[in-house]
């Protein structure tokens, strides 16, 4: 009976993490570019109280045994980067990536970040950023003068300057990839990092390489869907309810035993 109260409460912790990240997809369901993610369980060892083959008699043995399992535990968050659908805007600098790959970003340590939000804007100087007014990688600059940007689906950024007639080519947008997507490490702000789990990132033009193009004047809507997370959000409710009812069940069959002195 003790055994169950921890077996259970082990339960409850589990369903915690499960309701958790069911809270965090949902408050993101509008997030442009927020991939939802699920937690992963595994059970707990187990205690061995006879092994399989155990001898029974002097011609037999047990052809099953008698164990008995300590719970559960969350172990990992997967996440689903699954497209979301194309919003239109008709904003100039909003980009959404059609297929695979990253937008990059230059973070403020130096280091490379990578994400599928692109919401543009100019900072001070005209340069590409987000927000947060982190760079967009490579830089790209646009000229104070430029009347209308244009953003090829191979990434091309060109802009119509006052007084030439000829768009000016600026520079293009790279993209990012991975081996193992779901092995970037979540940073906020719609920005993930690398890790050694998913390797290390290959940079190209989109559309070559198993790239995804480019779509200017789109946003990449959360691929959360709130009747599924509803309906995992009432499952993990159930389970966590179940595992508390086990807890009262034990402490009533503990108060049976104590009460037998009486």
């Amino acid at each position: 009976m003790i055994r169950a109260l921890y077996t259970a409460a082990s339960g409850m912790n589990a369903q915690q993490a499960n309701i958790d990240n069911v809270a965090h997809n949902l408050a993101n369901v509008n997030t442009a570019g927020f991939k939802k993610s699920r937690v992963e369980f595994e059970d707990l060892v187990y205690q061995q109280i006879k092994a399989p083959g155990t001898p029974t008699s002097q011609e037999g043995e047990a052809p099953i045994g008698l164990e008995a399992g300590l719970g559960s535990r969350a172990v990992a968050t997967a996440r689903n980067f699954s497209a979301g659908n194309l919003r239109g805007t008709s904003g100039p600098l909003d980009l959404a990536i059609e297929g695979q790959g990253f937008f990059q970003l230059t973070l403020p340590g130096g280091e490379t970040g990578y994400t599928r939000a692109g919401a543009l804007h100019l900072n001070g100087q005209g340069q590409l950023v987000t927000a947060e007014g982190i760079q967009l990688q490579p830089q790209i600059t646009i000229p104070a003068n430029a009347i209308s940007v244009s953003i090829s689906k191979d990434g091309i950024v060109s802009a119509s300057v006052a007084g030439q007639s000829d768009p000016q080519q600026l520079g293009t947008i790279e993209l990012a990839n991975f081996q193992n997507a779901a092995g970037l490490q979540a940073r906020g702000g719609n920005i993930f990092v690398a890790t050694i789990a998913s390797g290390d990132a290959t940079t190209g033009v989109p559309g070559s390489d198993g790239l995804g193009t480019i779509a200017q004047g789109f946003l990449e809507d959360s691929n959360v869907s709130v009747v599924e997370e509803m309906v995992n959000m009432i499952l993990g409710q159930r389970a966590y309810e179940a595992n508390s009812r086990v807890i009262r069940a034990a402490d009533e069959m503990l108060q049976q035993v104590n009460n037998l002195s009486r």
